[in-house]
């Protein structure tokens, strides 16, 4: 192997070093990726509703981006120095292919980006939601109760209090009118 590289002319042993380092730093990024070594966040359990900025959304200049420019630029101008180009055109045209592999990776990982989700509860989407006692509700607000209700697609057991002159028992139908500061539901009777 040593003396096939050392044969080599400068332009194609550029164009091999390039592909082959290019191609091992891609393959890590891709190994990382696909066991979780490349994860955006933190171990634990939050309960907080926040909104910001999750940073910038189309990343075109990236580690990630400029491994996979070298590679396919490395590779693309290796094919083109056995197809017999010249030294201009195989630059050309590895520079054009490699800038469209990063322009499609900058896609993937956006695209990618969008579809997570974060998983935060957030109560004010339960406005308006029709749900079941699921543990008996105090008249008049005298003692937190449970409604089974359903919640950006998922089905949750949420603390509720009501201003109804009765309890509220298990199985009686319930319309979330609204929520207090501490995330405690107050819901109102809609089979009486």
């Amino acid at each position: 192997m040593g003396e096939w590289y050392a044969s080599l002319e400068l332009f194609p042993k550029v164009y091999w070093s390039i592909a082959l380092i290019g191609s091992v730093v891609m393959i890590v990024f891709l190994l990382l990726t696909l066991i979780g070594g490349d994860v955006d966040g933190v171990d634990g359990d939050v309960d907080a509703e926040v909104e910001g900025d999750s940073g910038i959304g189309f990343q075109f200049l990236s580690i990630k981006n400029l491994s996979g420019f070298f590679a396919i630029f490395g590779w693309t101008g290796i094919a083109c120095i056995e197809a017999g180009f010249s030294n201009v055109l195989t630059i050309l045209i590895s520079v054009i292919c490699g800038l469209l592999m990063m322009l499609s990776m900058a896609a993937l990982f956006y695209y990618l980006s969008k579809l997570q989700s974060s998983g935060t509860l957030r109560l004010k989407n339960a406005l308006g939601q029709v749900g079941e006692v699921y543990l008996t509700i105090g008249a008049n607000r005298s003692f937190i109760g449970k409604v089974s209700i359903t919640v950006q697609g998922s089905l949750r057991e949420l603390e509720a209090l009501t201003d109804e002159t009765v309890n509220l028992t298990q199985g009686n139908v319930v319309k979330v009118e609204d929520i207090t500061d501490n995330g405690i539901l107050i819901v109102k009777l809609l089979n009486k």
